[in-house]
């Protein structure tokens, strides 16, 4: 059993608006809170109309209070669009009011294009600023030290969990160096995948937050009743992926019955290649997909993207891998009575340390 958990872009679907997407993000992690998923992450985009959660702080908030034990985090923060200080006194504020549930995922990437970067009045360089960024942002959530001229209220001595967000080498070997533990965006940029995790594992350095290297892979799931319903529901990822490819991102489209008459096939070689470790099918298929992933990898724990059009069809998607990955099913009680066990699924204490979720111990 490895910990699954969940990113969810708060997609704004065709003909629908950013209110109807954040809505379907807090009932999507009341199910996923509900299905033993460990923690749920939102992440800050600009400019996109696909995408409704820009204000990632106030997002959380408001996901993290229509719940009451899943970790809820960012993932991420774009760091360099911001000061560590006020980035410190959102998070304090979102940790004092939901306290062991919150984690800060950070980013070094702007999350939008070159004229939203310009309306967020970023400086493009700040982006080689980001390791002292993230050292200061550590310190602001540290204790308080006597004497200290700036402190982040709330936010200082809160010690919100941090996280190192990456697609190449460098946030790999940044997250070693600090003893951070460290997610790859395998879910958009596979190709530095196993080279940023060995790295990573080879140079980690224990820190006061984390002892031994943690790792969490980003991976593309889409699980239906069949392998043909799962690849017609995914074809809505590959139409966005194409649409980045284009230049056009825009709102999530439905699925189609054929993906071949949507791209061009220069454009299907580079939206497969950025789907690369997409898994898509039936329950066996995905337990399979997920067998080959977690065996090549060896990760601590996988963070799920379904892109899936229609809202019900995605909550049955993790409903799916839930009974697939999260639960000890015997073949031979699948016909069991509706009153009897059939799941046996384990929470992860908010708190859970590293052994713990190695191991899947919890209460």
């Amino acid at each position: 059993m490895i910990p699954l958990s969940i990113l969810d872009l708060v997609p704004v679907t065709a003909g629908a608006t950013p209110r109807d997407a954040l809505h379907n993000s807090l009932d999507l992690i009341r199910h996923a809170e509900r299905l033993g998923y460990r923690r749920f992450w939102v992440a800050e985009h600009h400019n996109m109309t696909g995408i409704a959660s820009a204000a990632t702080a106030v997002v959380i908030g408001y996901l993290a209070g229509g719940t009451t034990a899943i970790r809820v985090g960012a993932g991420g923060i774009m760091l360099p669009n911001h000061s560590p200080l006020v980035i410190a006194e959102q998070f304090g504020t979102l940790e004092s009011l939901y306290p062991g549930r919150i984690d800060l995922g950070l980013g070094r990437a702007p999350g939008t294009d070159q004229r939203g970067l310009r309306a967020l009045r970023r400086d493009p360089l700040r982006a080689d600023e980001f390791p002292q960024d993230v050292q200061e942002l550590r310190a602001l959530l540290a204790p308080v030290q006597p004497g200290q001229a700036i402190q982040a209220v709330p936010g200082g001595g809160l010690n919100v969990p941090l996280w190192i967000l990456g697609s190449s080498t460098f946030g790999s070997q940044l997250a070693a160096h600090l003893g951070l533990p460290y997610a790859f965006a395998s879910h958009f940029a596979p190709d530095a995948l196993m080279e940023a995790l060995a790295l990573y594992r080879m140079q980690f350095q224990p820190s006061r937050q984390l002892d031994l290297p943690y790792v969490m892979a980003g991976v593309n799931i889409v699980a239906a009743e069949t392998d043909a319903e799962a690849r017609r529901l995914f074809t809505t990822a590959q139409q966005a992926f194409t649409n980045l490819v284009r230049g056009r991102p825009g709102p999530q489209q439905p699925p189609v019955d054929d993906i071949d008459e949507y791209w061009t096939p220069s454009e299907k070689v580079q939206a497969s290649r950025m789907l690369k470790y997409a898994i898509v099918g039936g329950p066996e298929t995905v337990r399979e997909g997920l067998r080959r992933f977690a065996a090549a990898t060896e990760v601590d724990e996988l963070m799920v993207v379904t892109n899936v059009y229609d809202h019900a069809a995605r909550i049955r998607s993790y409903e799916i891998l839930a009974e697939v990955a999260l639960s000890n099913v015997d073949d031979d009680r699948r016909g069991c009575s509706p009153g009897a066990t059939r799941l046996r699924t384990v929470r992860l204490k908010p708190d859970a340390t590293y052994d713990d979720l190695r191991t899947g111990t919890g209460d």
